[in-house]
């Protein structure tokens, strides 16, 4: 019986063995066929597929099924150039670029150009975003071959990688007659290239040469005075900014300028910095629907954005404003401030709490075709539809009118007056006005949503992360939102996690899960500000600490003793052509001049004379640069404030040190460092500073302090 049964069971198994096996093979058959279909479907959707589908960079995915045979900037591809002895053609540009998007579509997808370009060259994509040591080295090759640059970058190399030809954007002819001569002359005649590309790495390398400073050291205020004088002979008075165009916002150089008035009490530069910043954000280069704000104006009254919305420019306006708030205590610049943090909440934050890079300038606009603003812009009709009744209010308001006329009779929305002003000539109450403007910007946005929105930068960048954390940290310490602390820490926690390793080092790019690039000057330099100043909110020492163990990293890796400079980029990096030095503040303050505040506060925090030291040479350095370009080295003068001015320590310790440190920074007060502890520390500005049952208030210099007060108001006359 037993054995009928084993026999049946083993029978009954075997035929179901039999069955899954069948339809295992059946399965198999069915996934290949499957597969094929899909590679069927997908060579018919993209016949072309070069090996930028492996990045994760946005910007080179875009590009990852031209017809051009693009590689990503590696070792292999600059070996295989150089065995195969071929030129290199290195395009560099990034998502949110507009005419990286139009020679794109004029030549990267023309089969034509891309049989020139294949056939005679290695061609090299390259985000510089997620490069910027290569940009740079290349932007300088191109500003010395042209006497300008910008993106699309585009330069041809020689296999060694030193360029001999380049510019920015192309059209396609061109771009065509260009190669193929470039191509011939190598051919026929190399050494000629070979000579020029000598010559041209010569300038390349001198573009950063940093020479040592011959005078004696000394910082004084009419040293500062003379510069700002100098620079004011540039400033527009009429729209604010400088007398240029396009107009870049350059948030350090109204960080600098707001801080330098208020320590002098210039009244006079003060009011210019209003209404810059009045101008700035009246314009239609902030959106008034949306919040937050594009890249540059390009035109003189702040009207007419480049539509790009970048995450580094609403990262330092935000911070920007929340200090011309604690001066001024215009509510709009608060309301500029929430607003724009609700727009990178909404637009740019992943769940990770990692925020993006950029929205493109460009989206479908009703013809089906990319354009630039597309999302942004309205129509009279659109406006009359949609808001009915007060649509003749709206539209002077938001200047439906020649003066927000943009061009094809679409309009930017832009404004003239103060909100008092307008209810006045207008004989509306302040609420009503108030109230109607938040009903047309819940109906217009609303309304908005359902266009085609423009194209997200996904990746993380470090260095944009921590100006942006910054940004949080500053709108918390001013206006004490719980929610910007939150989200602050989310953010600093997901860089610890991600981008800050064991060592001490930090990685540059995040996308998908996967960490990548080793970090330049520039990430180590925003983290340590950031950690500083969420430290300064929270008391929180591990944010403290972390900022001096990447300090010290900085200094190994990056720092030249004899230049008293760091480089861009680590000694740990593989080299290329030139290796950089980032020295004046652009549209973001440069990470040389960060690096020399972070050091300056840490000499403070550790009683470290010899981080004190490295920020002085650092700006004894740099000073002659800035005498001849002031507003370039905005950021620069804003660390002379620090050596020229009294600079206060501000010690709170005890039980309610938090509270009291938080009221303290309701003012503002650029000039002093803040450090405290609920408890007794071992910290050199906190130690044998603790007292029981009592929270005090140490005013000092240089650790030298007077009597401890405590209470606020008490303190603050001792800030004077």
């Amino acid at each position: 019986m037993h054995y009928k049964i084993y026999y049946g069971l083993n029978y009954i198994i075997r035929v179901k063995l039999t069955i899954m096996k069948y339809w295992f093979v059946v399965l198999i058959i069915l996934l290949v066929s499957c597969t094929r279909q899909k590679k069927s479907l997908m060579e018919e959707q993209h016949p072309f597929t070069n090996d930028l589908i492996h990045e994760t960079s946005p910007y080179l995915l875009q590009h990852a099924h031209n017809p051009v045979d693009w590689k990503p900037w590696n070792q292999k591809v600059l070996d295989q150039a150089k065995q195969n002895d071929q030129l290199i053609i290195i395009s560099v540009g990034y998502a949110a670029c507009h005419w990286c998007h139009v020679m794109e579509h004029e030549s990267f997808e023309d089969p034509e150009v891309a049989k020139i370009m294949n056939g005679q060259y290695i061609s090299i994509k390259v985000d510089r975003e997620e490069r910027p040591d290569i940009d740079q080295v290349y932007m300088n090759a191109v500003q010395l071959m042209t006497g300008s640059g910008g993106w699309p970058l585009n330069v041809v190399a020689l296999p060694d990688g030193r360029p001999v030809w380049g510019g920015t954007y192309f059209p396609k002819e061109n771009w065509i007659d260009a190669l193929q001569q470039i191509s011939d002359l190598y051919k026929k005649q190399p050494e000629k290239l070979i000579e020029y590309a000598e010559k041209l790495e010569e300038g390349i390398k001198a573009v950063d040469v940093i020479t040592a400073n011959p005078d004696p050291m000394k910082f004084d205020k009419e040293f500062l005075e003379a510069a700002v004088k100098k620079w004011s002979e540039q400033f527009d008075h009429t729209n604010g900014g400088t007398k240029r165009v396009p107009k870049f916002m350059m948030p350090n150089n109204y960080h600098f300028l707001l801080r330098y008035a208020h320590q002098t009490e210039n009244s006079e530069l003060l009011s210019f910095v209003y209404k810059t910043l009045t101008q700035i954000s009246f314009g239609g280069i902030y959106d008034h629907i949306g919040g937050g704000f594009s890249r540059y104006a390009t035109d003189a009254k702040w009207h007419i954005p480049h539509f790009e919305k970048m995450l580094y420019d609403n990262a330092q306006l935000v911070s920007v404003y929340c200090d011309a708030y604690l001066v001024t205590k215009d509510e709009w610049f608060k309301t500029v401030v929430f607003e724009t943090l609700a727009f990178v909440s909404r637009e740019l934050t992943s769940k990770e709490g990692a925020f993006y890079s950029s929205l493109d300038a460009d989206s479908l606009a009703k013809n089906g075709e990319l354009e630039e603003g597309a999302f942004y812009i309205w129509s009279k009709t659109e406006l009359e539809t949609l808001l009915g009744d007060d649509f003749m209010l709206f539209s002077k308001y938001y200047n439906i009118n020649d003066y927000g006329l943009w061009e094809n009779q679409q309009y930017v929305l832009i404004r003239r007056d103060q909100d008092a002003n307008f209810s006045l000539q207008y004989a509306l109450g302040d609420e009503i006005v108030s109230e109607k403007v938040k009903a047309w910007k819940k109906k217009l946005f609303d309304y908005r949503e359902q266009r085609p929105k423009p194209r997200l930068d996904d990746k993380t960048l470090t260095s944009w992360n921590a100006l942006m954390l910054k940004a949080y940290l500053d709108a918390y310490r001013v206006f004490g939102d719980q929610k910007f602390l939150d989200i602050a820490y989310k953010n600093a926690h997901f860089i610890e996690k991600n981008q800050l390793q064991r060592d001490a080092t930090l990685l540059h790019s995040y996308k998908n899960g996967k960490s990548t690039v080793n970090g330049y000057l520039e990430d180590y330099a925003t983290v340590i500000e950031a950690f500083l100043l969420l430290y300064q909110n929270t008391l929180d020492t591990k944010w403290l600490d972390n900022s001096e163990r990447l300090a010290a990293y900085t200094i190994r890796h990056f720092f030249d003793t004899e230049k008293n400079i760091f480089y861009f980029t680590s000694n740990q990096d593989p080299k290329l052509i030139a290796r950089t030095i980032e020295s004046s503040d652009n549209v973001i303050s440069s990470s040389n001049s960060i690096m020399a505040k972070n050091l300056f506060l840490l000499s403070h925090y550790y009683d470290k004379p010899e981080y004190k030291e490295i920020s002085q040479n650092m700006l004894h350095t740099i000073k002659p640069q800035i005498q001849s370009y002031p507003s370039g080295y905005a950021n620069w003068l804003d660390v002379m404030l620090n050596y020229t001015f009294t600079y206060y320590e501000t010690v709170v310790v005890g039980e309610d040190a938090l509270q009291k440190i938080q009221e303290l920074q309701k003012k503002y007060i650029p000039n002093q460092l803040l450090a405290g502890s609920t408890e007794d520390s071992k910290m050199p500005l906190l130690h044998n500073r603790f007292t029981n049952e009592k929270t005090l208030i140490y005013i000092c210099v240089n650790n030298a302090c007077k009597y401890p007060v405590d209470n606020i108001e008490e303190a603050i006359k001792l800030l004077k």
